[in-house]
């Protein structure tokens, strides 16, 4: 979940969350809800996906390492949490979202969880740095930024050999247009305008190692 710019003239969006609340749909705190804040753009993921991707993902986490970019209220990370993902990263660059999540950490007691208020692209950078691996990661930028392409060369470094992505955008262009000898598309789906996809990356091909500061 993310922030979205006004949507340009002529291509139709996704509905937007006003504030309120999503709830963890399974694991350890089902049930529990999350805030969101009542501002332009806050887009929480659907239920009916986050129930999906889970689903893909298996009911549980247990052992795995997870980043979750552009998080928003939290809802996939702390899902991740929930079914006893290892660690779990949630990486948002609003401050007052960051603050929110971190008040859910400390609420439902997940202390395999935390928060880095940080651009998502700047952290990954700071991840590879520090040779840093994860075997889930959520990219779930803002529509309108265009920034899943980015977002998904910047985390190449970091995936271990059988990680799986999930990508969240509106124009389903962007999976046809990935470089197969780099992404493999294991499952896609959609809901509503909301195109989702879990991603693995072929493994013959090396990532780039990481840039120094």
């Amino acid at each position: 979940m993310t922030f979205e710019r006004a949507p340009s003239l002529g291509k139709p969006r996704p509905r937007h969350a006003a504030g309120g609340s999503v709830r963890i749909i399974g694991g350890s705190f089902k049930r529990s809800k999350l805030a969101v804040a009542d501002l332009p753009g806050l887009r929480p993921t659907p239920d009916r996906v986050r129930e999906t991707v889970f689903n893909w993902l298996g009911q549980t986490l247990a052992g795995r390492r997870v980043l979750d970019l552009y998080a928003g209220s939290g809802a996939l990370g702390l899902e991740a949490a929930s079914r006893d993902a290892a660690a779990v990263l949630l990486v948002e660059h609003n401050p007052r979202c960051a603050a929110a999540i971190t008040a859910a950490i400390q609420r439902l007691g997940a202390a395999k969880a935390q928060v880095r208020c940080a651009d998502a692209l700047a952290a990954t950078q700071a991840l590879a740095r520090h040779g840093e691996r994860f075997d889930v990661v959520f990219i779930d930028p803002p529509y309108a930024s265009e920034q899943q392409a980015a977002a998904l060369a910047a985390v190449l470094p970091l995936l271990t050999d059988h990680a799986l992505v999930y990508v969240e955008t509106d124009d389903p262009a962007l999976f046809a247009a990935l470089d197969a000898n780099i992404w493999e598309v294991w499952r896609r789906s959609r809901a509503g305008q909301v195109h989702f996809a879990l991603l693995r990356r072929n493994n013959t091909v090396q990532p780039s190692p990481p840039q120094t500061a």
